[in-house]
């Protein structure tokens, strides 16, 4: 979720990941082999958006041989499923704007169930376009205040050489956003310094948040959300909802 809540929810998100481990295991598995389809190199150095899923797949300790029997099935050397990468967009409850990024071998079937889910949880799936242009791509690392190797100001300056196109205050954590080509570069100068990420990802970033801070509605979704990132289809879940971080701890 968006806003000043995305720090809570990342930690809310990050325990539940626990829970569902091998859903997790089997989502990022379908970006290695999509990323290797799409990135036209089953080496991670020549393919940045199949290094970003690598390290992503270590960061939740996938077996290296998922990974690896991950990358065969993207270049054709294992037989698998043929994905079909896909947007669907929709509005949840308050008119918060939902983006969803599917991998799917039956689109109809992700379609239907898809449709389900924002049906029973006080939202409608919309056309294609309907939400898209509210959001745009781009790279979001985040870091802790506390974690810093520099005073603040300074640190600034240096992400911003790096080649960070803003840099945000939010709170505890500092938000780091770039340009999708110059995120790994500056990720991978923040890890040469030994500086803890938070979160390091090619995302979509809401242009304008809807803040919810009534907690029955903050609830529905939150809860939407979560039924749509539990779809095996679904990859990833993005909105401009804005709910404060007393009631986001609350919920979680």
């Amino acid at each position: 979720m968006a806003g000043h809540s995305k720090w809570a929810n990342i930690k809310h998100k990050k325990a539940r990941s626990d829970e569902r481990k091998g859903k997790e295991f089997t989502k990022i598995a379908r970006e290695i082999m999509i990323a290797v389809r799409t990135g036209g190199s089953a080496d991670p150095e020549a393919n940045s958006k199949l290094k970003l899923a690598i390290q992503k797949a270590k960061a939740v300790n996938m077996p290296n041989e998922n990974i690896q029997r991950a990358i065969k099935k993207g270049t054709g050397e294992i037989e698998s499923e043929a994905l079909e990468e896909m947007i669907y967009e929709g509005y949840g409850p308050a008119g918060v704007a939902i983006l969803m990024e599917i991998a799917t071998d039956n689109r109809n079937r992700t379609a239907s169930e898809i449709r389900h889910i924002f049906s029973k949880h006080g939202g409608n799936m919309g056309e294609s376009g309907c939400v898209a242009w509210m959001f745009k791509r781009a790279g979001l690392i985040g870091i802790k205040k506390e974690n810093l190797k520099m005073d603040e100001e300074e640190f600034m300056l240096y992400v911003m050489d790096l080649g960070a196109d803003d840099i945000k205050d939010e709170g505890e954590v500092l938000e780091i956003v770039t340009a999708p080509e110059n995120f790994m570069e500056v990720k991978e100068a923040l890890e040469k310094e030994n500086i803890p990420l938070e979160v390091a990802d090619v995302v979509m970033l809401p242009e304008n948040t809807v803040e919810i801070t009534d907690e029955e509605t903050a609830a529905k979704v939150i809860k939407l959300i979560e039924k749509l990132e539990d779809h095996d289809d679904v990859q990833n879940v993005y909105t401009n909802v804005s709910i404060p971080d007393n009631l986001m701890e609350k919920l979680s």
